[in-house]
């Protein structure tokens, strides 16, 4: 039998964990459930990452956790729970498979049928997060050639072992050049690997807007981390109800399985839920421990209670008709051994695992530092009088060559329309063919501080085998 770590959750989690917890005894799947403590009461003890030490021996024990939606108090110093639980446990991989359920579930997509691959751990989801200036803050969106080929990867063999045909990638690399252009360009490397398996790429805005219009043109798709969010929520919602999409987030040696809506304590107590999204996010942890009787039984009798008009209220079309959260688990559970006759009867077979080949690290590059961008807060004047400051520290080694504001250029030659802030990018550039060492950088800073500067932070440039690897200032 095995163990699986269980939390129930906060908001209508305890209910829908209960549903669902009772549909799987029911069924008699093989499952010992070990109980774990998460969210807003450890939060509220304080510990600001949700989880407390003994929750992480349990983890560690089983390897696999049934999650209910948690809540996460209100104001500054609480960190997202889900957030810690993918990065620290290495799930680097959120599963979404959607399909509309025409016509017991009122869509305007019947034929929608669609597995969002979302990047779990990368992007601007590693929430390393500053405040500047007084009026500028950051967010860094970190991405990296490892965790693009293994997202990429996993996608492409994923749609080899469902029987997918297509996998499409959308990314914004016609703006963010480097980080989404990487992610495009690991995704044509690795495609070329899956011949049999068609592609696409597209920018993720009209791609959004295409999924969300003609859903029939994705079969398998494949993002960064926070498009991957919005687009998994947006083809949910099409499709009938985010209350009845369940996803997996697999890493190489833990899975977590949840629903994908929020914990909504407004109706939690009420027998309102609807417990079909865990109970969908519970089917597939059963896949994923290698079952398939059991997971076959689950799914048609959820289908055969959805065609017979048993439907919670966020699916009735007659509130009055709609049933509460026990009375819709009790009809899954009247179900259990049954088929459904409009939907097509599932029959799950024994399906080989996923394997991600170990990343391979590329030959390393001849990397040479070529200037630095140096960040200073300033709200005394407009750029040519920043300008005038910033030269008094130019040197042989470094010398000003553009100012940018928010990202555009400013200096030489800006507008006077351009709005800024108090917060300045300050490029300095080495002459041709000097590559300063030492602590160049740190007297470079010096000589700005003793001009009356604040420089708040620094990102040096290289060039990677002579090719920069930085981005330019808008308006070059």
């Amino acid at each position: 039998m095995k163990r699986i770590a269980v939390a129930h959750g906060d908001g209508i989690g305890p209910e829908i964990m209960d549903s669902v917890i009772e549909i799987l005894q029911k069924a008699q799947v093989p499952l010992e459930f070990v109980p774990i403590e998460i969210g807003e009461k450890v939060y509220l003890s304080g510990v600001t990452s949700g989880i407390a030490p003994e929750a992480w021996a349990v983890l560690k024990d089983c390897r696999v956790l049934l999650k209910a939606p948690i809540t996460t108090p209100q104001g500054g110093g609480y960190k997202s729970l889900n957030v810690t639980l993918r990065k620290t446990l290495g799930l680097f991989a959120n599963v979404r498979p959607v399909r509309a359920l025409h016509p017991h579930v009122p869509t305007r997509h019947p034929e929608l049928d669609v597995v969002i691959v979302r990047e779990n751990e990368e992007d601007l989801y590693a929430g390393i997060e500053h405040r500047q200036t007084q009026e500028v803050y950051q967010c860094l969106k970190l991405i990296s050639r490892p965790g693009c080929e293994r997202i990429v990867r996993y996608a492409f063999e994923y749609a080899r072992v469902n029987g997918r045909k297509k996998v499409s990638c959308m990314t914004k690399d016609n703006i963010m050049k480097a980080t989404d252009g990487l992610f495009h360009k690991v995704f044509d490397e690795v495609a070329k690997g899956y011949p049999d398996i068609m592609t696409d790429h597209w920018i993720i805005d009209i791609g959004t807007a295409r999924m969300a219009d003609t859903p029939g043109l994705f079969d398998v798709v494949v993002l960064p981390n926070l498009y991957g969010d919005i687009l998994s929520d947006v083809v949910a919602q099409i499709a009938g109800s985010v209350g009845l999409a369940g996803s997996a987030n697999i890493g190489a040696d833990f899975a977590m399985f949840e629903a994908i809506h929020g914990s909504a304590p407004d109706i939690a107590g009420k027998g309102l839920a609807n417990p079909s999204g865990l109970l969908q996010s519970a089917v597939m942890m059963l896949l994923q421990l290698g079952l398939t009787a059991e997971p076959t039984r689950i799914q048609n009798a959820w289908l055969k209670t959805l065609e017979d008009g048993c439907h919670t209220r966020d699916m009735a079309r007659d509130p009055q008709k709609a049933l509460s959260t026990q009375q819709f688990t009790q009809a899954v559970v009247e179900r259990l051994g049954q088929e459904p006759r409009h939907f097509v009867p599932v029959h799950f077979g024994a399906a080989e695992p996923i394997r991600i080949p170990a990343y391979v690290r590329a030959k390393t590059q001849t990397k040479a530092l070529v200037g630095v961008d140096v960040f200073v807060e300033w709200a005394e004047g407009d750029a040519n009088a920043l300008a005038r400051m910033l030269q008094t520290a130019d040197r042989a080694d470094f010398s000003l060559n553009m100012i940018t504001n928010r990202g555009v250029k400013v200096w030489p030659q800006g507008f006077d329309e351009t709005f800024c802030t108090d917060h300045w990018r300050c490029r300095f550039l080495c002459p041709e063919g000097l590559h300063p060492k030492g602590d160049a950088v740190a007297q470079l800073l010096l000589r700005l501080e003793s001009a009356g500067l604040e420089c708040i932070k620094t990102e040096n440039l290289y060039t990677f085998d002579a090719v920069p690897g930085y981005s330019l200032g808008q308006g070059q």
